[in-house]
């Protein structure tokens, strides 16, 4: 089995690589928003939404793991400075590593400018309804732009499968 990592900022095109890799391969795509936008209109992006995300998405991933599938790929906004996104990769590494995937990490990133333009795509709009309220998406993606790291340091991850990408332009 393959454990696919796609991780970088908000719309930096996580979602349509993966649907890409997935139409030409066997892994199956569970983007972020898969369980975010099932949960947020129960409870909003509230401290309860995150709790059941991740709890949906670690069941996900150990039954997952345990089938005969071919391998899946993850998307995620890790934010490099919060622990509990350090810890939360762990986990889902260990998920895989357990059943003897292998793990492969893909590290998105562009600039804002770009960012700020993907994020009122058709393809990004369509699957995330969240997204929708593009000037809340556009202030929430500026803010943490501000706040948070968003990708890695040079030679912060240390995996044997590991690409980091600047798709800015494409």
């Amino acid at each position: 089995m393959k454990f696919v990592l796609l991780f970088g900022p908000q719309a930096v095109g996580k979602m349509t690589v993966g649907q890409e890799l997935a139409k030409i391969t066997d892994l199956n795509l569970l983007h972020n928003h898969m369980t975010i936008d099932l949960l947020e209109p129960f409870f909003g992006f509230e401290k309860e939404m995150w709790k059941l995300s991740t709890m949906f998405r670690e069941e996900i991933f150990s039954a997952f793991a345990k089938s005969d599938r071919y391998g899946m790929i993850f998307t995620y906004v890790w934010v490099f400075d919060l622990q509990e996104d350090w810890d939360f990769v762990n986990r889902t590494c260990a998920i895989f590593q357990a059943q003897g995937a292998e793990i492969y990490f893909v590290e998105l990133e562009a600039d804002l400018d770009e960012r700020l333009l993907r994020n009122k795509t058709a393809n990004r709009l369509e699957h995330k309804p969240t997204k929708r309220d593009t000037a809340a998406s556009e202030k929430e993606m500026v803010n943490s732009n501000r706040v948070y790291r968003l990708n890695s340091f040079e030679n912060e991850i240390q995996a044997e499968h590991y690409l980091r990408l600047n798709n800015s332009g494409i």
